[in-house]
């Protein structure tokens, strides 16, 4: 049987019940407190991460069964446990977790996508790092296996998974070039470990690819832009190269020929996070090692503001807007 703790039974959250813009967030106290199944437990969130993809499943680019409360990763605090819940997860424990639901006071999480945070982060960096970190680390693990000396191009680099790429690239000694919109924000991928940056605004990127690589172009480019810079991208790979697209912040990219990949031999990936990290154990070995890298390598945690929860609005407009930069978090 599940183990009975003093929990409300109603609590704040943000719904949507049709997809549209930021108008259909609907800010509700009275939602129900969920129960936590076999395999689960009940986290009282402290810090909710926003992610693009909850402006995807707003939007309706993304399908998804209405009502639902969005949100995909927080961190907080175990407040119960459901039945055959295992004895490394105990009421009190702070962790941060990856499941659906998360703009709320409380979410049942599944034990088999929820880790426990070392104490020696500061409160609101499981939130901040987990479902971005963990994205950034299954893209040069597995969509392209970085090697020291390669060279890389990161889209939006000062965003919050363009961050992330660039202190994993650091550490493992690729060359990376970055790209983004202003100054301030080009300063702040180079803190991050960009060794080169674009102002995609400005300057020619493809030109300036070239020109930093000596002709011979990049291994690979992760694109979360999308539309706009596709097909730049296919003009910037060195032969053999890899376009790893993860967003569509310009927009979706429309339908390719596959011929179009042939001229130089290149590989065209759309992955998501989740089919990296499909079993428990894959899981659990990718946040164990984001949580190493953050306490051992002091990678830095860009929080760009922490919204109270009833203005989750505001928040999609800041990031739609690219008025961010690093991670937005929400405050239950």
């Amino acid at each position: 049987m599940a183990a009975t703790h003093d929990v409300r039974r109603t609590m704040k959250g943000v719904e949507v019940s049709k997809t549209g813009g930021v108008e259909v967030l609907e800010y509700k106290t009275d939602l129900p407190v969920p129960t936590p199944k076999e395999g689960e437990v009940l986290v009282k969130n402290d810090f909710v991460g926003i992610n693009y993809i909850d402006i995807y499943i707003r939007s309706g680019f993304f399908p998804s069964p209405k009502p639902e409360i969005l949100g995909r990763e927080a961190e907080g605090h175990i407040v119960d446990v459901g039945p055959q819940c295992p004895p490394q997860l105990r009421v009190g424990d702070r962790v941060a977790y990856m499941a659906n639901g998360t703009y709320a006071e409380y979410t049942a999480t599944p034990v088999a996508r929820t880790a426990l945070v070392p104490e020696s982060l500061p409160p609101s960096y499981g939130a901040a790092a987990l479902l971005q970190g963990i994205t950034a680390l299954t893209l040069i693990r597995e969509s392209y296996p970085v090697q020291p000396g390669d060279w890389i191009l990161v889209h939006a680099a000062a965003g919050g998974v363009g961050l992330w790429l660039c202190q994993h690239l650091r550490a493992i000694g690729a060359k990376t070039i970055g790209t983004a919109s202003t100054t301030s924000k080009m300063e702040l991928a180079r803190a991050n470990g960009a060794d080169y940056m674009i102002n995609y605004t400005n300057e020619d990127v493809v030109a300036k690819v070239n020109e930093i690589t000596g002709g011979e172009g990049v291994k690979v480019v992760y694109d979360g832009v999308g539309k706009a810079t596709f097909d730049s991208d296919l003009e910037c790979l060195a032969p053999k190269g890899s376009l790893i697209s993860i967003g569509s912040a310009s927009g979706p990219v429309p339908p390719v020929p596959i011929l179009r990949l042939s001229a130089k031999n290149l590989r065209l990936m759309r992955p998501t996070v989740y089919g990296y990290i499909v079993t428990a154990e894959e899981f659990k070995y990718y946040a164990e090692e984001l949580f190493r890298f953050m306490v051992e390598e002091k990678f830095n945690v860009q929080v760009h503001d922490v919204y109270p929860l009833q203005d989750a609005a505001r928040a999609h407009v800041d990031l739609e807007g690219r008025k961010t930069t690093g991670k937005l978090l929400l405050k239950p």
